[in-house]
């Protein structure tokens, strides 16, 4: 009797974890380098002369517009008001006085008591104090314009930097440095260059609404703030090829600082319904990227697959992949097409694949 022949073993399954290939909105962003600003800087400076009698802030303090931040000796421009509004007293009573002169004169010129010339002379008179009464209101509103000025008022809400005056110093309006300068930090505005190229399509952008912007410390990774576009600049930098954009922060907790370093991730365009999976799924052969997946048999086959971009953990897939469909990402390395796979436990559904990105533009130093 002749020995039985031993079935010959099947290949053991190699083991495998999966993940989906899921749709989803990819935004599209361009970076750049920029500096924070001060959304509104303001160099306060004395308008008249004199002794600065008070300084009323402290350096860094919160003020608000109309805010007394200081006072210097008004005594002068009382005294120059007081005498306007007396020079003012006097002419309205020679207005008055040739005024009752007018209308006797007139009265004279009726009878025929006095000529014509004297009633003309009169009305002259008259007119001539009507200017200087005028004249001298004049003197007065500019006497307290002047009386105003020696009371030095917040013109912004911000905070107040380093005090460039004490208290005591004689100060002068053709002083050349302020009193201090005050810098408004909420909102902040951030200026900062992109590659001229994205010109079209953060033009493109603003036009369908307003643009975010995210800016992040120097590290690339912290985040510093959200705000908006408010404008492309009107000339492209020749020298450096760059588009120089300004954004507004918020700014609530204080992150961005005027003169401050960032990068920063402008949103030009949201591609709709993009298939991800993660970008360990992706291997390189001679003829291009593929995946490897996985059918209801749990059996491998190699797909080739066009990527648009590889942004950090995610691969956007132009082509290759259906919505749904399992690609390995883990234990690549054994399989051939029509291997037998055991689908190890691990992130199979969309949850396998973080929000994707794409960045293009300058990348932050």
């Amino acid at each position: 009797m002749s020995p039985a022949v031993a079935a010959k073993p099947s290949p053991a399954a190699i083991p495998v974890v999966v993940a989906a290939a899921v749709p989803k909105d990819v935004p599209v962003y361009a970076t750049g380098i920029g500096a924070a600003q001060a959304y509104n800087s303001v160099t306060v400076k004395v308008r008249v002369d004199g002794e600065l009698q008070k300084v009323l802030f402290k350096e860094g303090q919160d003020v608000k517009a109309g805010e007394v931040l200081a006072e210097i000796d008004p005594r002068t421009y009382q005294a120059a008001l007081a005498q306007a509004k007396a020079t003012k007293a006097k002419d309205e009573a020679q207005l008055a006085n040739a005024k009752l002169d007018l209308d006797r004169y007139a009265s004279l010129v009726e009878k025929n008591a006095t000529s014509r010339q004297t009633l003309d002379t009169q009305k002259a008179l008259v007119a001539q104090y009507e200017a200087a009464v005028q004249g001298d209101q004049a003197a007065i509103d500019n006497a307290t314009v002047q009386l105003g000025y020696t009371t030095i008022r917040a013109p912004i809400d911000g905070r107040t930097g380093v005090r460039q005056v004490d208290q005591g110093n004689i100060v002068h309006a053709t002083d050349t440095t302020g009193l201090v300068v005050i810098s408004q930090l909420k909102p902040m505005s951030v200026i900062f260059a992109l590659p001229q190229e994205r010109l079209d399509e953060v033009a493109a952008a603003m036009a369908r609404g307003p643009v975010e912007v995210i800016a992040y410390k120097r590290d690339g990774v912290t985040e510093v703030g959200e705000g908006k576009v408010e404008l492309i600049d009107n000339t492209i930098n020749a020298d450096t090829g760059t588009l120089r954009l300004k954004a507004t922060f918020p700014n609530d907790n204080l992150t961005l600082w005027p003169g401050a370093f960032v990068n920063v991730k402008v949103l030009v365009n949201t591609l709709k319904d993009e298939i991800t999976i993660p970008s360990r799924a992706v291997q390189r052969g001679p003829t291009g990227p593929y995946v490897f997946v996985i059918g209801a048999d749990n059996v491998a086959q190699k797909r080739d697959i066009a990527v648009v971009s590889m942004a950090g953990e995610t691969a956007v897939i132009k082509s290759g992949l259906k919505p749904g469909e399992q690609v390995v990402i883990d234990g690549q390395s054994r399989l051939t097409p029509g291997a037998k796979v055991a689908v190890r436990s691990g992130k199979t559904d969309g949850g396998a694949v973080p929000a994707a990105s794409i960045e293009t533009g300058e990348k932050g130093a």
